[in-house]
């Protein structure tokens, strides 16, 4: 076996371990998604060795999507740190084999100050695992991992399930990309997630107008005046009624039609795609990547157009990776 084919080989298995382990979860997970949900505290998640680097990794997923959530490493709680643990927190407690001697002395305090436990686990005869409010089942088969001691795909497993959990609190508390962007104020994230439309779009002298009327050989002097290869189209009060762009002056003259007398109306793209000025950029780029376009005009509330945003301006600003 060469080394591609080897690699190969381990990413399958981990895949198929994911797979596996979702096709085994019961009813169970929704309990642990509600006890997660209802949640007065925080969020503590633990585990040794590798399971903790995982255990991490969830808390930073939960505390960046709206949970309170912080990493408790189970020997410093048990020489001191379980302070840090209060009784309206929920522990999220990562062990492969379930029966980790510092991750199983946490139990009696867990147990005095009457804190949901959730356990992630590849042993469900485990201290831990029956000593679970929730139990999670992270086992893999054997031979999947180097020697059945070195964790790889166990890990992956957990990884995920811990993953799935962030993720399903994030839609039960209905947290949207604006609330994403207040976590990740700093780097590129931050630029992506921060900057508004109206920071970016041409407007004022810089917006292309025209009326429905305007001839198109008017319009084509407006489009082109204004650098954007487009303009707006507005209706006698105003409205935004459509956009002409250059793809559709392309398409009006390979149609065979070269009477430039025609009006923008006739010519115009109708009911475009729109934004608002006060929208993140972001959501501007998903809009335009979905339906594969390169320029979205920009509104107020009473849909009239106050500007328009061109992709090459979210590619200079770095909202574009």
């Amino acid at each position: 076996m060469t080394v591609l084919e080897f690699i190969k080989n381990q990413m399958a298995l981990e895949a198929e371990s994911i797979i596996s382990a979702s096709e085994r979860l019961t009813d169970t997970v929704e309990t642990g998604v509600n006890i997660l949900f209802e949640c007065k505290g925080k969020v503590v998640t633990t585990g040794m060795g590798k399971s903790g680097i995982i255990a991490r990794k969830i808390s930073a997923s939960l505390a960046s999507t709206g949970t309170t959530s912080i990493y408790l490493h189970p020997s410093e709680g048990i020489h001191g740190d379980l302070g840090m643990l209060q009784r309206d927190d929920v522990v999220i407690a990562l062990s492969q084999s379930g029966n980790t001697q510092e991750m199983v002395s946490l139990i009696p305090y867990i147990k005095f100050i009457e804190a949901p436990l959730i356990v992630i686990t590849g042993n469900l005869q485990s201290v831990l695992a029956t000593n679970a409010s929730v139990v999670l089942d992270s086992s893999v088969q054997e031979g999947y991992e180097p020697f059945n001691l070195v964790p790889t795909c166990s890990t992956t497993v957990q990884l995920a399930i811990g993953d799935a959990l962030a993720v399903a609190l994030l839609e039960k508390r209905k947290f949207k990309i604006n609330d994403f962007a207040l976590f990740h104020p700093g780097g590129t994230i931050g630029k992506k997630l921060l900057l508004k439309v109206g920071e970016l779009m041409h407007c004022e002298e810089n917006n292309p107008i025209v009326q429905y009327n305007t001839p198109m050989s008017q319009t084509i002097i407006e489009m082109t005046s204004k650098g954007l290869g487009c303009t707006n189209v507005i209706d006698k009060n105003g409205i935004l009624i459509g956009i002409v762009t250059d793809g559709d002056l392309r398409r009006f003259l390979n149609q065979g039609y070269t009477d430039l007398t025609i009006t923008a109306e006739e010519a115009m793209t109708k009911d475009p795609k729109c934004m608002k000025a006060e929208d993140l950029a972001v959501e501007a780029l998903n809009l335009m990547e979905k339906f594969k376009i390169t320029m979205l005009p920009v509104v107020d509330d009473e849909h009239k157009p106050t500007g328009l945003l061109h992709m090459h301006d979210l590619i200079k600003s770095g909202v574009v990776s």
